[in-house]
């Protein structure tokens, strides 16, 4: 029976669907768009379906004969409106075990505008009669590609914060975790918080970019001010606000968990690797 990976396009649903592809297993992978260049670029096998989160019932047919399913719970910078209807034609179809790719903010209360409204998606997870294992990872060290502009044009980085220090999570590792919760027993009623083995401070990134790549690259900080207004056209206000709180405690995201070596048995990537592994995406 394939395994459905939702989000399969994305920057861990695509390292999900390697993963499994290449331990053997067979993958069912859901996309919007099955014509679109990330899916036609999807490994050799993979069995790619047209469905749609907004409109649930077009996933009937990818749910079919599946018994393992990946769910990406996020829709941009929100949480997933339709989960709870998806998570119940997943168990009608037939689906036992599942795994949550979501954001949780532990520190924060149920009745936060920023975790208000994940926080019943998580509680229709954990009612859903399945075997879940939540997947809340830190920050993505694929979020520094969005310095890749500037680097290529100008060797230059703007940003808030440069001493922010964060254990920036490679995204081979987060979907190392969910191919293990997906494939192996024993992951059952989990939470993992996959994070890098280190803080790295983004100006220390910046650096390690530049020494990938050959070239130094320069880091210009932003005030606040500055900040909102460099990035109006990028993100929803209230993401604004909430990265601007973030960077006013330069180690608030700086806590290393220990979930990646434990769950897969090896230490976790670290951002020199992932800078190296990448550095044609700045040059």
């Amino acid at each position: 029976m394939p395994i459905l990976v939702t989000g399969a396009t994305g920057t861990v649903g695509g390292s999900v669907v390697r993963q499994l592809v290449s331990a053997g297993h067979d993958v069912r992978a859901l996309t919007r768009d099955p014509a679109s260049p990330a899916a036609t670029a999807l490994p050799i096998g993979v069995e790619v379906v047209g469905g749609d989160f907004a409109r649930p019932h077009t996933l009937a047919s990818a749910l079919r004969g599946v018994t393992r399913m990946h769910l990406v719970a996020m829709d941009g910078y929100g949480p997933l409106s339709t989960g709870a209807e998806i998570l119940e034609l997943a168990r009608k179809a037939g689906v036992r075990r599942i795994t949550h790719l979501g954001h949780n903010d532990p520190s924060r209360a149920d009745d936060d505008p920023l975790e208000a409204p994940h926080r019943p998606l998580h509680r229709a997870v954990e009612n859903s009669g399945l075997e879940w294992t939540h997947v809340f990872p830190g920050e993505f060290m694929a979020n520094t590609r969005e310095w890749a502009a500037g680097i290529r044009t100008e060797g230059v980085v703007r940003a808030p914060f440069g001493d922010w220090n964060s254990a920036l999570v490679h995204e081979a590792d987060i979907a190392a975790v969910i191919v293990a919760a997906l494939t192996e027993d024993g992951h059952a009623g989990r939470v993992y918080q996959p994070t890098g083995p280190e803080p790295v401070r983004r100006r220390d990134a910046v650096r390690m970019i530049g020494e990938a790549i050959g070239r130094p690259v320069r880091f210009d900080e932003l005030t606040p001010e500055q900040a909102r207004e460099y990035w109006k056209d990028h993100y929803p206000a209230e993401v604004i606000e909430w990265f601007l709180e973030m960077g006013r405690y330069l180690d608030g995201n700086a806590w290393v968990a220990p979930d990646v070596e434990r769950v897969t048995g090896r230490p976790g990537r670290t951002f020199r690797q992932w800078a190296a592994e990448h550095a044609d995406d700045f040059r």
